[in-house]
């Protein structure tokens, strides 16, 4: 199966793809700009990608409990899901950006940004929502391929 995962944001959206392989790579993210169409933006990606499924991290809080990010992420799997035609699963995504800046950082990829203005140029790119959107459908996998055995 083909899989797209999504690290949904308000101004960033974090993208990565898995084919038949099980390999999830980071795409370009979608950065958006004010009244932008969510629904429509990862619409593009989908019809260019062809997934059979998305997969999008869910942010639950630390506690298990379930917020209004949590909440935010039910309302766009639901209109991803009626208005694009793919099933859409959700995914635990708690500790991945930790995880992610964590491993950039050792590998001498993620070192901390020199100037507040250059970390925010770096965090603005999306390229960090990225790879937490590989290692949120990543960890999918795993966990299907998991439940498979």
């Amino acid at each position: 199966m083909r899989y797209l995962g999504i690290d949904y944001g308000e101004k960033r959206i974090g993208l990565s793809f898995a084919d038949e392989l099980g390999v999830a790579l980071p795409l370009s993210p979608i950065v958006l700009v004010q009244g932008a169409d969510v629904v429509e933006a990862i619409g593009v990606v989908v019809r260019e990608k062809k997934p059979d499924a998305l997969v999008v991290g869910y942010p639950i809080n630390m506690d298990g409990s379930i917020g209004p990010k949590a909440q935010a992420v039910d309302a766009l799997a639901q209109k991803l899901e009626r208005k694009l035609g793919v099933p859409v699963h959700t995914f635990d995504e708690r500790l991945t950006t930790s995880q992610v800046e964590a491993d950039l950082q050792s590998m001498g990829i993620g070192s901390k940004p020199k100037s507040i203005q250059a970390h925010k140029k770096k965090r603005a790119s999306g390229e960090l929502d990225s790879r937490v959107a590989a290692l949120i459908l990543q960890e999918f996998l795993e966990s299907q391929r998991a439940t498979d055995v």
